[in-house]
């Protein structure tokens, strides 16, 4: 199959330009600016005048639920969201029931993405006190990283001892992807909350109990552990101003301690509380405007590495209640991309920033192979946007299992037209192609 994709505005590794790529089967055969001519023949012809066309989004954290949780969401409902929002791989995330903590549980994962994924997948492997010795059985080639929860965590996934958050420092050859928050710092604050507002404080009060020391005391901890051990660290989700200043002094050359943040921090704020109670409810907890602004100035400065969403659907029964019985975490995965180019539209980003972020150094950082850029001889992952579609986000629209979002009657001026994944059309306008598979991620280490 040879397809000519034409007169696009390709956005590509900090360029802007009118052009087209050809597609041979599942890779790029070219790419072409404008006034340049295919060296195939026999194409078939998108014409994509007005469009704009950007490698797939890579996104690095999302919590898809299976096994265990699927009344929240699937393997098979959450990929069909992602090609909805262009995202065309994902890598997911170890709290399902049962948790990904054995390489028996992880590769039963990957026998469920095989037959159920509409989009590319990888599954992170889950981190405890006591499986630190499994990390070898883990197959570097395949498996995206090892997820550690230093705070917020249920079961036995929440790793607090510094004997044994060295040992997994020390043994992890993988990247070690981390949510961090000081847990101590946190039920100190519960206590101090509760005493005057009640067992189950207003939502408004969940930054005060997940607090900024708390995001900030627990990120300390990480970096000086990675530094410690020379460990490739993913610090997930930033969502303060004073975090930042840790990663401050992580040293240019040959880095190895990178920093995430969700289109969740970048666009909301705890002004936001009154009007999306606790559909906004997310570990950790939406901050302050002047930490979104932080954030967002410092994913132009590259002091932030990626964006990846946290995706993570809740029945919406389980969002009632407040900042303590209220579960945390909002779909998203959908509504990203949009997220972000509305960012553009506001001057906040450049488009170029964004694909970096979203497209580029997820790739880069992982280290996929043949991912994320749209150059000649990678995988052909790519989507098709239209920059003048504005469109209200309705219930129908959502493809999440859970059926709601906190993007819910937000206007977008963009669109998601087409999304491309291995060389085969599985999202346009509105329809999913269900014969599509995805492929599992393969990592050059």
């Amino acid at each position: 199959m040879r397809i000519l994709i034409k007169n696009a505005t390709i956005v590509n590794e900090g360029q802007k330009f009118i052009g087209s790529i050809v597609v041979n089967n599942d890779k790029i055969a070219e790419v072409i600016h404008e006034g340049e001519k295919p060296r195939r023949s026999n194409l078939e012809i998108i014409d994509a005048q007005g469009m704009y066309l950007i490698p797939g989004v890579i996104d690095t954290h999302v919590h898809f639920r299976e096994p265990g949780l699927t009344h929240k969401g699937s393997i098979y409902s959450e990929s069909r969201a992602a090609a909805a929002g262009g995202v065309t791989s994902y890598m997911e995330m170890p709290n399902t029931v049962p948790q990904t903590t054995t390489v028996g549980i992880l590769r039963d994962k990957y026998a469920i993405a095989a037959q159920d994924s509409a989009v590319n997948y990888s599954f992170y492997f889950g981190a405890t006190d006591s499986n630190s010795n499994l990390f070898s059985r883990i197959n570097p080639h395949k498996v995206c990283g090892i997820k550690l929860f230093m705070g917020s965590s249920t079961g036995n996934m929440l790793v607090e001892s510094r004997e044994k958050l060295a040992q997994i420092f020390a043994s992890a050859r993988l990247p070690l992807a981390v949510h961090c928050e000081d847990t101590t710092i946190i039920n100190k604050n519960i206590k101090k909350v509760t005493a005057s507002e009640g067992t189950d404080p207003d939502v408004s009060f969940h930054p005060v109990i997940r607090s900024a020391e708390a995001c900030y005391q627990s990120t300390k901890s990480a970096i000086e552990l990675a530094k410690e051990f020379s460990t490739q660290l993913h610090v997930l989700h930033i969502s303060t101003a004073k975090e930042l200043e840790l990663l401050a002094t992580v040293p240019a050359e040959h880095k190895r301690i990178f920093a995430e943040v969700t289109p969740a921090h970048l666009t909301f704020c705890d002004e936001d509380y009154k009007r999306l109670g606790t559909r906004i409810k997310c570990n950790p907890a939406i901050k302050t405007a002047k930490d979104r602004d932080a954030l967002r100035k410092a994913l132009n400065e590259d002091r932030i590495d990626l964006i990846g969403t946290d995706h993570a659907p809740h029945h919406i029964d389980d969002k009632n209640g407040g900042a303590l019985k209220a579960a945390s975490g909002m779909p998203s995965i959908q509504f990203s991309l949009l997220a972000m180019l509305r960012l553009v539209d506001e001057g906040v980003l450049s488009i170029e920033t964004l694909v970096e972020k979203m497209c580029h150094a997820p790739a880069r950082l992982f280290k996929i192979r043949h991912r994320g850029y749209l150059r000649k001889g990678h995988i052909a992952d790519f989507v098709l946007l239209d920059p003048n579609a504005p469109h209200t986000i309705k219930k129908e629209d959502i493809l999440s299992k859970c059926g709601w979002s906190p993007f819910e009657g937000e206007t977008f001026n963009w669109s998601v037209r087409q999304t491309w994944v291995n060389g085969e059309c599985v999202y346009k306008d509105g329809t999913i192609n269900d014969e599509v598979r995805g492929k599992s991620l393969r990592f050059d280490r």
